[in-house]
């Protein structure tokens, strides 16, 4: 098992080498530091917490800055343990950057969803409205509350109430890049929460080893676009050039019919 805290940025559409369009959600993974390394043999369990996100210290509490100072680091704005993991790997203050995955990993991805705040049963568990007209006070209600004979509501009826805030883990996704110059994850398809969320991209419960074959992506630098472009113009000016000339030649082979025949006399 292995992780990395990130933020997510976006979404955006990539090519690979094959013309394949693939839709992608941005996660910005900057360095991560091992703030703590729990082991079984003190804590029970074995776990590294890491620290996500470098604050001011004028903004962080005492025992965080004791805390971040075990480590040789700068207070951290998050905090997160990654369990079961192979701690004699790993070194207080050690740096985790974006390299631990490489491009076709199947991952876990964990984040907080939007919050839509207090929402009735129609957008929050999409059920149906009732009839609008002819006479129908029922609209967007949540209707009945069950049978008569227990004489109360059961628990985990489908009522209004505060929607979204919900840590949420999407399973198995793909990481189509990673970009170590950028710091930069991309993640097949979309990811929960909103841009600039935490997230936590951790090792696939389901897949922990699989790593699907993957073309790199399409990539051009500046020189290459502009000699592209010059390419394409000079060829759309001899294209330009014969159009031009068979037009010419077509009206040279076709003389002016200017001499009036005899019944027009």
């Amino acid at each position: 098992m292995k992780g990395i805290l990130g933020r997510k940025i976006g979404m955006t559409e990539v090519f690979d080498q094959d013309g394949k369009l693939t839709p992608v959600t941005v996660v910005e993974v900057t360095p991560n530091v091992v703030t703590q390394i729990k082991t079984k043999a003190t804590d029970g369990y074995d776990a590294i917490q890491l620290g996500f996100d470098t604050k001011r210290e004028k903004l962080a509490t005492k025992a965080s800055i004791g805390h971040t100072n075990k480590a040789n680091t700068a207070p951290k704005r998050f905090f997160k343990e990654i369990r079961d993991v192979d701690v004699e790997a790993y070194t207080l203050g050690q740096e985790i950057t974006a390299d631990i995955f490489t491009r076709g990993e199947v991952v876990d991805v964990t984040g907080t969803t939007k919050g839509k705040g207090f929402q009735g049963v129609i957008k929050r568990h999409g059920q149906h409205r009732g009839p609008m007209g002819h006479g129908s006070h029922y609209h967007r209600r949540p209707g009945s509350m069950g049978t008569m004979r227990p004489m109360r509501v059961f628990k985990g009826k489908k009522l209004p109430g505060h929607m979204g805030m919900l840590t949420v883990t999407i399973q198995n996704l793909e990481i189509v890049a990673v970009d170590t110059e950028n710091n930069v994850i991309l993640v097949k398809g979309n990811i929960p929460g909103p841009k600039k969320g935490l997230v936590i991209i951790k090792s696939a419960v389901k897949n922990p080893n699989k790593i699907n074959e993957r073309p790199e992506l399409v990539s051009w630098t500046k020189e290459e676009v502009e000699t592209k472009v010059e390419e394409t113009e000079t060829a759309n000016e001899e294209i330009t050039e014969e159009v031009a000339e068979t037009t010419t030649e077509e009206t040279k082979e076709t003389p002016e019919n200017t001499e009036t025949t005899e019944e027009e006399k």
